[in-house]
């Protein structure tokens, strides 16, 4: 059958298994100093490992593969992990909406006479966690952060941005188009000795200033390391705008899911590719759009 799963170009993999905690599943082992998938079985293909990869060695590609074996992944190395990874596994299942897998291994789970740890009772919490900010990197517990869901409304954030709209129109700083990676050409003359901001896709989206703080100045190109396909193109046009259109640095913004650390590994493997190089600032945003961190690279 046909389906998505994930694929390791051995050229860029440098062996150091950052990706192996980003697959509890175990479908991942470095073998002979290289990150192996040892079975289709095992993948799920939803890319939880890509972000924790520094050199961009793995995507996700549509090919011919065995089923994903969910009550073998369980018996084989999930259940093997004890209640908290067996917790993890159930999250990263329901935040992507695999309900079906979901189904079989908790079928499993009874099966085995294993107890379900998301039935049991939550302790109960310090006060400090309740915060907006407490509440934002709690996300990243337990399943996929990228595709968990979260209701910000409970925090009062969206009623307190109505507050702030201005009656007049807000001028746009976008500079050109088109603007998504693939598209862009790079050498056209807005690249020319600019000041690059490439941001993934969600930047926009999380931050409500996102014009007036980021992109006034300069130029744009947006991705998305987990969704988008064919990321060597991503590199060699990177590559371009560094040695062709002679571009003055590179502003990376992303958002503080994992998966959204492949575009800075995109942006390392095009330094290493070109022959010039310029500076590297990333900025990592919140899921509400808060800056975190900006530093030079």
């Amino acid at each position: 059958m046909k389906r998505q799963i994930i694929t390791i170009d051995e050229n860029k993999c440098s062996g150091c298994g950052d990706c192996i905690p980003g697959c509890p599943e175990g479908a991942l082992q470095v073998i002979d100093g290289k990150a192996r998938l040892i079975s289709d079985l095992f993948c799920d293909g939803l890319g939880a490992c890509i972000g924790h990869c520094p050199t961009g060695a793995m995507k996700i590609e549509t090919r011919e593969a065995e089923p994903y074996d969910e009550k073998r992944v369980m018996h084989e190395s999930i259940a093997k992990g004890g209640p908290n990874v067996i917790a993890a596994h159930l999250h990263h299942l329901m935040d992507h909406g695999q309900s079906d897998f979901v189904r079989q291994a908790l079928e499993y789970l009874q099966e085995q006479g294993i107890e379900n740890p998301l039935e049991r009772k939550p302790a109960r919490k310090p006060a400090a966690q309740h915060s907006p900010a407490a509440h934002s990197h709690a996300a990243h517990a337990g399943g996929c952060p990228g595709s968990r869901t979260i209701d910000f409304s409970a925090n009062g954030k969206s009623e307190a941005a109505v507050l702030v709209t201005t009656k007049a129109p807000v001028q746009s700083a976008l500079r050109q188009w088109p603007i998504q990676l693939h598209l862009v050409s790079p050498q056209a003359p807005y690249f020319q000795g600019s000041d690059l901001l490439l941001a993934a896709d969600c930047c926009a989206f999380a931050v409500g200033d996102f014009h007036s703080s980021f992109m006034n100045g300069k130029s744009l190109a947006i991705a998305c390391p987990k969704l988008d396909s064919e990321m060597d193109i991503y590199v060699d046009k990177l590559a371009a705008m560094i040695d062709l259109s002679q571009i003055n640095t590179i502003t990376v913004a992303i958002m503080e899911v994992p998966c959204c650390g492949g575009l800075m590994s995109i942006v390392a493997e095009a330094q290493r590719k070109a022959k010039r190089k310029v500076p590297v600032k990333k900025v990592l945003i919140s899921l509400q759009g808060e800056t975190l961190s900006e530093e030079w690279v």
